[in-house]
C-alpha cells in the first residue's frame, strides 16, 4: 500500500478527528447548559445551533476543495488530518510547496502537484505544514494584543479613524490577487532538476489557466451580483468556494473535450 495512505496515516487521522469531534460535542454541551442557566430556551438553544451548523457548511466545501488540490501530491490523508484541525488552502499551498522546493536536485526532485513518492519528501512537508501553523497558535495568545495596541497607534483605532489600516488591507488584498492574476497570465511551469536536465511539473500560463481564472472571476461577479440583488446574505459564504468549484470544473471539461494541444497550451514553455 502507498505510505501516504497505510494503515498507519490512517490511525493517525481516526485519533485527530475523533479529538477534534470529542472537543465540538464538549463545548457545545457546555454552551448549552450555560444557555439553560441564564434563562434562554430550548427552541433559541436550537436555533442558534441549526444557524451554527448552516454557516460551517461553506467553509466545509472551501477546505474540501483544499484537500482536492493537496491530494495530487499528499494523497488524501494528510491533507485531511491538517485541515481538520486547522488551515486553509493559502497556508497549506504555500508551507507544501515551499517544503518541496528544496528538494530541486536528483531522484527526490519534486514539485507542488506532482505525486510524491519519496517518504523523506512526504516526512519533510508534513512537518513543515505541521510546524508552521503551530507558530500562529503559539504567537496569538502570546503577543496578539501587544501587537494589535501598536498597530492601533498606528492606524488610528482609538478614535475611530482607520483610512490608514483599510489602505494597508485593501492593497496587501489587491497584491495577492494581482499575483494570482499574473501567475495565470504568464507565470510558467515549476521545475525540477533530474539527471542534469530541467524538467517541467505541473503547467504555466496558457489556455487552461485562462479559462480556469476567467471561469472563477465571472462565477464570483455573478454570484455576488445575485446574492447582492436577491438579498441572499446567507448565500455569501458559498460565493468563493463555488466560484474554486467552477474553475476546476473548467479545466475538466477543457482538458476532456478539446485537444491535448489545445488544452494544454502555454505560451511560456520550459526549455
Amino acid at each position: 500500500m502507498d505510505f501516504k495512505e497505510n494503515g498507519f496515516m490512517y490511525g493517525i487521522a481516526v485519533m485527530v478527528i475523533v479529538f477534534v469531534l470529542a472537543q465540538a460535542f464538549f463545548f457545545l454541551i457546555r454552551a448549552w447548559r450555560r444557555g439553560k442557566e441564564i434563562g434562554m430556551s430550548t427552541s433559541t438553544l436550537k436555533n442558534v445551533v441549526t444557524s451554527s451548523a448552516l454557516f460551517t457548511i461553506a467553509p466545509a466545501i472551501a477546505i474540501m476543495a483544499t484537500v482536492v488540490v493537496l491530494s495530487s501530491s499528499l494523497g488524501i490523508v494528510l491533507p485531511w488530518i491538517r485541515l481538520t484541525v486547522v488551515g486553509n488552502l493559502q497556508y497549506e499551498a504555500t508551507a507544501a510547496q515551499s517544503a518541496m522546493e528544496a528538494f530541486k536536485g536528483g531522484e527526490t526532485a519534486v514539485a507542488f502537484g506532482q505525486e510524491i513518492t519519496d517518504p523523506t519528501v512526504f516526512a519533510a512537508v508534513a512537518w513543515v505544514m505541521t510546524l508552521g501553523v503551530i507558530i500562529y497558535l503559539i504567537l496569538v495568545p502570546l503577543f496578539l494584543k501587544t501587537v494589535q495596541n501598536k498597530v492601533g497607534k498606528v492606524t488610528g483605532n482609538g478614535d475611530g479613524n482607520n483610512k490608514f489600516g483599510d489602505i494597508i488591507s485593501a492593497a496587501t488584498f489587491i497584491g495577492l490577487i494581482a499575483a494570482f492574476i499574473g501567475n495565470a497570465l504568464v507565470g510558467k511551469a515549476a521545475t525540477i532538476v533530474k539527471n542534469g536536465k530541467t524538467e517541467a511539473t505541473g503547467m504555466g500560463a496558457g489556455v487552461m489557466s485562462v479559462a480556469v481564472l476567467i471561469t472563477s472571476v465571472v462565477t464570483l461577479l455573478v454570484l455576488q451580483k445575485l446574492c447582492k440583488k436577491f438579498g441572499w446574505e446567507k448565500f455569501e459564504p458559498f460565493v468563493m468556494p463555488l466560484s474554486m468549484f467552477a474553475g476546476m470544473g473548467m479545466a475538466i471539461l477543457l482538458y476532456t473535450v478539446l485537444p491535448e494541444s489545445i488544452s494544454l497550451y502555454e505560451w511560456r514553455p520550459v526549455a
